[in-house]
């Protein structure tokens, strides 16, 4: 199990990793999660099992308590206070074999070098219970959340 820079031949697996991780959301286009590896690429990671893609990371410098929309496509970001967690996705290949915890950490080390005091995220799909054991907080916020299901939880690690 080995993390590394994503490569574009790595773009199919992702959107099938996508549609396997959450079935009950609208799958992203393949623009808009290019449009996050594209704007932050060192903080994106693949993560190989048997030279095969088995999971992915994206994640970007945001603004904290503003999450982006779902199927938001992003440009330039020029104010940034929170590395955004947009998704870490495992397909069951990779389930299990501490795959997350070891995409969390090099997420972390990124974050501390690049000077951020947090990262934060939206959980889905019942994940908030895996993000708090992970030293994650729910954090109350002003942006409406509607366009993600409907419990949807805006979360912060502080570094």
């Amino acid at each position: 199990m080995k993390l590394r820079s994503i490569e574009t031949v790595d773009w199919p697996s992702i959107l099938e990793i996508q549609l396997e991780c959450y079935p009950q959301i609208e799958p992203e286009s393949l623009a808009v999660l290019q449009s996050k590896w594209r704007a932050s690429p060192k903080s994106c990671f693949s993560l190989e099992i048997d030279n095969k893609v088995a999971g992915y990371c994206l994640a970007h410098p945001w603004i904290l308590g503003f999450p982006p929309t779902l199927e938001q496509e992003l440009g330039p970001i020029t104010t940034t206070d929170t590395l955004y967690l947009h998704d870490i996705a495992l397909s069951a290949k990779a389930q299990g074999k501490g795959a997350g915890g070891l995409i969390l950490d090099q997420l972390m080390q990124f974050a501390k070098i690049h000077g951020f005091s947090n990262i934060s995220l939206v959980a889905v799909q019942g994940a908030d219970r895996y993000w708090q054991r992970q030293g994650f907080k729910v954090q109350e916020i002003d942006k409406d959340l509607s366009d993600y299901p409907a419990d949807a939880c805006y979360m912060v690690y502080t570094l």
